[in-house]
This record gives C-alpha cells, structure tokens and sequence, in this order.
C-alpha cells in the first residue's frame, strides 16, 4: 500500500480513464484504514483489494513474459496482425493489446503478475511510490491496472 499511498495522480491516471462506469474517479486517502477511502459510484474498493493483491504476488522474473502471453493471446485469436519485433509488439497500440489479451487471461493472473513486476523493477530502480516513477513506466502500469479493474467490473 506504501507504494500508492496518498498518490497525487494514481486516480488521475487509472480510474479517471474508468469514469465512463464509475463517474466518481477521484480517490481520498482514509489515515486511520492506511487506504483509499472507499465512496459510492468509485474503484476505490476495488483499487484497494488489487494493491493488496499485488503486495501478496511475487514478481516474474521478466514481467514482459506475462504481457507476452497476452498479445500472443491477441495475436492467435483476434489476427489484428501485430507482431514481435526485438522487445515489442508492433502494428497496435500496446494498451489495447493488453486490455484485448485480458479477455483471454484467467483471473487476470498475468496482468496482475505484470503489474507486480513492474512495481518490483520501479523499487529496484530507487522509485519507491507511484508518483516517483519514471513517466513511460508509470502510465503503462496506469493502463494495466486500468486494465485490470476493467476486466473486474462485472465479477
């Protein structure tokens, strides 16, 4: 939870793009829980459960391993035509490659494995909360608990 606590853009960044389901996307920070404060109409219960869902998870190694899973997912029964080359996927935007490959990831298990990793490699390189992530780094982990909470709405 330290790694979200009172972020200044984590709202911003992942449930703004969810407002069009729950309107209510800004987060207040609840100090006696050490949580976000849970409102109506807001992912702010459900943010909760996934941040300590990703505390539980230990990180793949290679979290680009899980995000690979997805895209071939994508790529074997969607024929949107994307392909590797080098470390990326090409032809389509990688968000919505993951948010597609997600149909096909039981539990989100790797976009959660994913999300974990990525949270790993940012403590390993010194950035220690959210808002201190490097900017490219931050915003696709935004869009892959974004991804997440989506796939989750209707559970």
């Amino acid at each position: 939870m330290d790694f979200f606590k009172r972020s200044d853009c984590l709202d911003y960044t992942v449930l703004r793009q969810l407002s069009h389901i729950l309107p209510n996307w800004e987060l207040s920070w609840d100090f006696e829980n050490n949580k976000f404060e849970i409102e109506e109409d807001s992912y702010a219960e459900k943010l909760n459960d996934l941040i300590n869902e990703l505390d539980k998870i230990k990180p793949s190694r290679r979290y680009h391993n899980n995000e690979d899973f997805l895209a071939e997912y994508v790529q074997r029964t969607l024929n949107w035509g994307i392909e590797k080359v080098g470390n990326r996927w090409i032809n389509e935007d990688y968000h919505g490659i993951l948010e597609q490959g997600g149909f096909g990831d039981r539990d989100e298990e790797n976009l959660v494995k994913a999300a974990a990793g990525r949270i790993h490699l940012a403590k390993k390189k010194g950035q220690n909360h959210f808002d201190e992530m490097e900017e490219g780094h931050q915003k696709m982990l935004a869009y892959v608990l974004a991804i997440i909470l989506y796939h989750r709405t209707y559970k």
